[in-house]
């Protein structure tokens, strides 16, 4: 049985979506831990632990989700993804287990809190930081002969991936502070909003400078990007992504709220956008399409029936737990 074209996309699409979920709601609780070292011993860093100590270990669901299903719909991509990223995937997995249980032992051990704190910054810098790389390493290429991955160990260390993965940092970085912005007060949200102003520099300036280099990655990412008519489309991300970014500067200055986190979000929905711009409909650019890379149209079918059932589900579950703990967070939990 033939692949059907649009069962395809719209796997390729669901894939996509549980990748960008995962991103902007694990990665303000990754970007909190990044800030733990700038936060005060105690009171501050207690606050930020409570600020998100309800929803962290839910918003990895999505995690889960993004990973099982492009085994799932899309096993060849898959089976060479995984082999040419394994040290950075399991430095991730490293980084994610450290800081679930520093987030846990923190709590219970007073005489060490210090080494758990630690345990939370460096497991969150790690996994953040992989995250990046293994996206920097999917976009620069990888290898493949005869359906399986041909090159080496360390193909993915590259001045690129490294660029990728300092992008991810930074962008993680503004979530989590302008997280706190929201959900704080008093001296750790006025902290919030300074290292919010400074995240989004970094955050800005590292996006164009990935946005740069990925036109002198491949010939493909030059026609989609500076090509007519592409480029009447294509230009239209930079432009929205530069409106947006003088909005949320102008917001962190008028010291508003709820703002900056969602327009934090509308940056990483923007930089979802130019990626799908850059590689559709390769999963693998310049070696496989996501139709080249899917699983038979019988299994997307019975998956896509699970989906349905799941994905409302979890969206529904997740929307009720942020309504419970709406508000402003103090020293002993949320108001």
């Amino acid at each position: 049985m033939s692949v059907n074209f649009d069962l395809t996309a719209i796997w390729a699409f669901i894939i996509a979506f549980a990748v960008f979920a995962y991103v902007v709601m694990d990665g303000f609780d990754l970007g909190i831990g990044i800030l733990f070292p700038t936060l005060t011993v105690g009171h501050g860093r207690n606050r930020a632990m409570n600020s998100i100590a309800p929803v962290w270990d839910g918003n990895e669901t999505w995690l889960v989700m993004g990973g099982g299903g492009l085994l799932a719909a899309f096993p060849l991509a898959y089976s060479v993804i995984l082999p040419a990223t394994y040290p950075l995937i399991i430095a991730m997995l490293l980084g994610l287990v450290f800081r679930g249980v520093a987030f846990e032992f923190r709590l219970r051990d007073e005489r060490h809190r210090a080494l758990w704190d630690a345990g939370f910054f460096g497991g969150s810098l790690v996994a953040a930081l992989s995250q990046g790389m293994v996206l920097g390493a999917i976009l620069q290429g990888i290898a493949v002969e005869n359906r399986h991955y041909a090159g080496s160990w360390w193909d993915w260390l590259t001045p690129y991936t490294l660029l990728t993965g300092l992008g991810v940092v930074a962008g993680y970085t503004l979530l989590g502070a302008c997280w706190l912005i929201w959900k704080t007060q008093d001296d750790l949200q006025a902290k919030a909003y300074r290292i919010a102003t400074r995240a989004g520099i970094a955050t800005l300036v590292l996006m164009g400078a990935v946005s740069a280099y990925n036109l002198a990655l491949l010939p493909q990412y030059r026609e989609r990007w500076l090509e007519m008519p592409n480029i009447l489309f294509a230009s239209q991300v930079p432009l929205l992504t530069a409106i947006i970014a003088v909005w949320l500067f102008r917001a962190i200055r008028k010291r508003r709220q709820l703002a900056p986190f969602m327009l934090s979000l509308t940056l990483f929905l923007l930089g979802m956008a130019g990626l799908g711009v850059t590689i559709w409909p390769y999963v693998l650019p310049g070696q496989l399409t996501i139709w080249d890379a899917a699983a038979p149209e019988r299994s997307q079918v019975f998956m896509l029936i699970g989906a349905a059932i799941t994905i409302p589900l979890i969206l529904g579950y997740t929307a009720w737990s942020y309504w419970v703990f709406r508000g402003k967070v103090g020293d002993e939990g949320y108001h």
